[in-house]
């Protein structure tokens, strides 16, 4: 008996070998598309699916690849040839919450907006705030370590996950973590995992710490300036202000002028977009306009044109000049969306880096960050060309060449390669030279204790 005839014999209706369903598997958010064909999809009902497709996938040294909603970007998730697509995006309950602890327990599928909406009953929520958090899933989020446009006020996800339930390769149960708020015992194998981007077990349980929901007002600022280094320098000097934005995300001028074409006139926004480089400040609490107003002034020290905006109308009008980002890019073809990130003092000059890269290479790079923590995502728009077959890559090799001048880039200044997206299959190759030698050879010898036979995630951050 080989592996698929075993997870039909075990696992029933929850195998698929339908081609399409397949060739869906082979896909993210990324563009990537994995090579080959998938063995099987299993769509996991519960913990005993997960584990018995993982012992049967041992048994027969069958690769597994892990899969919630598929939003990913750096395509940890495709179906590649020959492995088993194991989803748990129908593991979607909502075992647990419990405001007396600020914590909630849920199953990996969970959307992330489906938990908020549970939680806002209560006065609680689940503060990573990734773009996705609409359609991508909770397990997902722990998987990559997920961050987004909250996450310099709030943390990034590691800092919300007290507790997993995993299930190694060969198809145990491990559990780590405390439901409690401190808790030091044994390694941190929580904090571990969480990133781990289903290299090292599929997670199908987390306790989650939740947050009481901010009270006060909120209160946005956007401004104009020139040029990115002077928009930079003005975040840099609103964090110098020891304030502390929720939100604060830098657009370059090239993305500006995309997406002032794609919301057009009837943008409600009073800025004049097409004059430079754009800045958006969002804060929250208690003392929000105080503080707004506080930056404002900065802002406006630094060279800006600005609005200030205390309505939920006028904040949601400049809200939309972020929101329509990828939108208005994804007007002009496929997108790669790239993640770098370096010291927050350091912006200035990698934004002028990818800017010296477009030019050189034509290569057009609209650039949007995290100002907050320093967090870049560069953006190559690729045309579609009618004459690219179904298998052939999206992404041309002048587009990765340029990738790769950026990439060395932000380490050079003192980055990494990834602030959020994680490594995934897109950016293995560069991971030994941001760890060196030791460093790589440790995570690999790391992975073996706890894969042994090297079948989970294949192709994600090592090469297979």
């Amino acid at each position: 008996m080989n592996a698929l005839n075993r997870l039909h014999a075990e696992l029933g209706p929850a195998v698929s070998v339908d081609p399409d369903e397949l060739a869906a598997s082979r896909v993210d958010r990324s563009g990537w598309v994995a090579d080959g064909t998938p063995l099987a999809i299993v769509r996991a009902r519960g913990v005993a699916d997960v584990q018995a497709t993982l012992r049967i996938a041992s048994e027969f040294g069958v690769p597994v690849v892990t899969r919630g909603a598929g939003t990913g970007v750096a395509g940890g998730a495709c179906g590649s040839d020959g492995s088993i697509v194991l989803s748990v995006a129908g593991m979607n309950r909502i075992l647990e919450i419990r405001p007396e602890d600020e914590l909630a327990v849920v199953e990996p599928g969970v959307i992330n907006q489906d938990l908020n909406d549970a939680l806002a009953e209560h006065g609680l929520w689940f503060a990573p705030d990734p773009a996705s958090k609409a359609i991508s899933t909770v397990g997902g989020n722990i998987a990559t370590n997920a961050g987004g446009l909250l996450c310099a006020k709030y943390g990034v996800t590691r800092e919300a996950v007290l507790a997993l339930t995993v299930v190694l390769a060969d198809g145990s149960i491990l559990k780590t973590g405390h439901r409690t708020v401190k808790g030091v015992t044994g390694y941190d194998l929580t904090a571990l995992l969480t990133g781990s981007e289903g290299t090292l077990g599929v997670i199908v349980e987390a306790t989650v710490r939740t947050l009481a929901l901010p009270t006060g007002d909120t209160v946005t600022v956007g401004a104009v300036f020139p040029d990115i280094a002077a928009a930079a320098a003005a975040s840099a000097a609103v964090t110098a202000g020891r304030l502390r934005p929720a939100v604060m995300e830098l657009i370059d001028a090239v993305s500006v002028a995309i997406i002032a074409d794609y919301l057009g006139p009837e943008a409600s926004s009073t800025l004049p977009l097409t004059q430079g480089a754009f800045l958006l400040v969002q804060l929250d609490g208690d003392a929000a306009l105080v503080h707004a107003e506080r930056a404002a002034e900065v802002l406006r020290a630094a060279g800006g044109i600005v609005e200030l905006s205390d309505d939920a109308a006028s904040g949601e009008s400049l809200l939309a000049i972020r929101r329509a980002f990828h939108p208005a890019l994804t007007a002009h073809g496929e997108v790669l969306i790239e993640d770098v990130c370096v010291p927050r003092s350091r912006m200035a000059e990698m934004f002028e880096i990818i800017s010296g890269i477009s030019e050189r290479t034509g290569i057009v790079i609209p650039t949007v960050a995290h100002a907050g923590d320093g967090n870049l995502h560069p953006n190559f728009v690729i045309k579609a060309d009618p004459h690219r077959a179904v298998d052939d890559p999206i992404v041309p090799e002048a587009v990765w060449a340029a990738a790769n001048e950026l990439f060395h880039a932000a380490l050079e200044l003192g980055g990494t390669l990834t602030g959020e997206h994680g490594v995934g299959v897109l950016k293995q190759r560069w991971l030994a030279e941001e760890l060196g030698d030791t460093g790589f050879d440790l995570q690999r010898r790391l992975k073996a204790v706890f894969d042994p036979k090297g079948i989970l995630g294949p192709g994600t951050m090592f090469a297979s």
